[in-house]
């Protein structure tokens, strides 16, 4: 996938040209700022960018195949021509520079989600290296700074993350400004708005249930836990990046349409996916410790698939050790050997198979160019069989 290649290298350079500027800002008011913008980079550099690709190419599906990142401006068909004119859409080509913005915007966006989530789940590590508030706190106990230093790790990190997620609306701000087509730009924006909402939802939604699920029907249990995949994830993942990039480049209704039946399911098997890695996926690959979400007290669909198939003594097992931090490497062993005994794990890959197959088969049928279909059902792919 030589383009989607060439947009990751965009997308890193335009992220790194924006804190660049941003840190002359911040510089100027006290060089203590130094970590703030030191960490920022840290934090956006390499990464998969599944959500910028899913922009780009939610942009490239409804405008011709020759304005991609490697093409200039001129000669560019209308995004109805380029998907075989199904829907009235916008007329007048979107800069690839808006394109890379908002795609940056979302990745700049995701790194402040990162930020809060591992404060939210007392998570020490991202990408195999601190997380933002373990650093802050290496900061406060190498300059032997008073007070305690976890304190001040997350006090600085919610910080961060705020200054993210403020960059990020900079930064989308400033590529929306390069589309000459108002509507279509106002439209990106309203769905940038709507992602911000329905994640942080999603985020509380998943907090909720780490707690409250006891005081819930057992019978609700797993439909609650498909719905923070829906909103935590499927839907910031994949569906509002693809959406946002279209309604950026004038898609029409009908084309905007496709892509949300494409995406949210797609969303779903990508979490789902996530949801096992982050109980049997090696440390090396995923850059966090192994039963990670075991020791957090994820109440995922894995759990409670698992708990549907357990008998009482294992389930009440189950029960009593998910979310203990204290839990060592046999402990760990042992639940990943009784969900894997209840069948939970066949059980996912089943869901993650069906939720495949519905993306493919609304992708099948959408008003979309050629390339970004071939395109969509690689990453399908790359973000669906990702190795534990």
């Amino acid at each position: 996938m030589p383009e989607s290649k060439r947009l990751i290298d965009l997308v890193q350079s335009r992220i790194d040209e924006f804190l660049m500027s941003r840190e002359t800002i911040v510089t100027l008011i006290s060089s203590d700022l130094t970590p703030l913008t030191d960490f920022s980079r840290q934090f956006l550099s390499g990464g998969k960018r599944f959500r910028a690709q899913f922009c780009y190419w939610g942009a490239q599906s409804v405008r011709a195949a020759d304005t991609g990142p490697d093409a200039g401006q001129s000669g560019a068909k209308t995004p109805a021509a380029a998907a075989g004119g199904r829907g009235a859409a916008s007329t007048a080509p979107v800069p690839l520079e808006a394109v890379v913005s908002a795609a940056s915007a979302l990745e700049i966006f995701h790194a402040a989600a990162l930020v809060h989530d591992d404060i939210i789940d007392n998570s020490d590590t991202r990408r195999g290296a601190p997380s933002a508030h373990k650093l802050f706190e290496s900061l406060h106990k190498n300059a032997g700074w008073s007070g305690g230093p976890v304190t001040f790790g997350r006090a600085s990190a919610i910080l961060l993350g705020d200054l993210l997620l403020g960059w990020s609306d900079e930064l989308l701000d400033e590529g929306l400004d390069a589309v000459a087509d108002r509507p279509s730009a106002r439209r990106a924006r309203l769905e940038f708005n709507h992602m911000r909402t329905e994640v942080t939802a999603g985020q509380y939604l998943d907090i909720l249930e780490e707690r409250a699920w006891l005081a819930q029907p057992e019978s609700q249990l797993l439909d609650r836990a498909l719905r923070v995949i829906v909103y935590k994830s499927a839907k910031y993942s994949v569906q509002a990046p693809l959406v946002i990039g279209a309604a950026l480049a004038g898609a029409s209704a009908d084309q905007l349409s496709s892509l949300r039946a494409f995406g949210l399911p797609l969303g779903m098997a990508y979490q789902l996916r996530d949801d096992l890695l982050g109980v049997f996926g090696d440390a090396a690959v995923t850059g966090k410790p192994s039963g990670d979400d075991l020791t957090e007290g994820k109440r995922t669909v894995l759990i409670a698939l698992a708990r549907e198939r357990l008998n009482d003594r294992d389930r009440q097992a189950l029960d009593a050790q998910l979310g203990d931090p204290t839990l060592d490497q046999a402990q760990i062993r042992a639940l990943q050997e009784l969900i894997t005994a209840s069948g939970a794990v066949e059980r996912v890959e089943t869901l993650i198979a069906a939720q495949v197959a519905e993306a493919l088969n609304s992708l099948e049928t959408a008003p979309i160019t050629a390339t970004a279909r071939q395109t969509l059902l690689d990453l399908t792919d790359r973000v669906t069989r990702r190795a534990y």
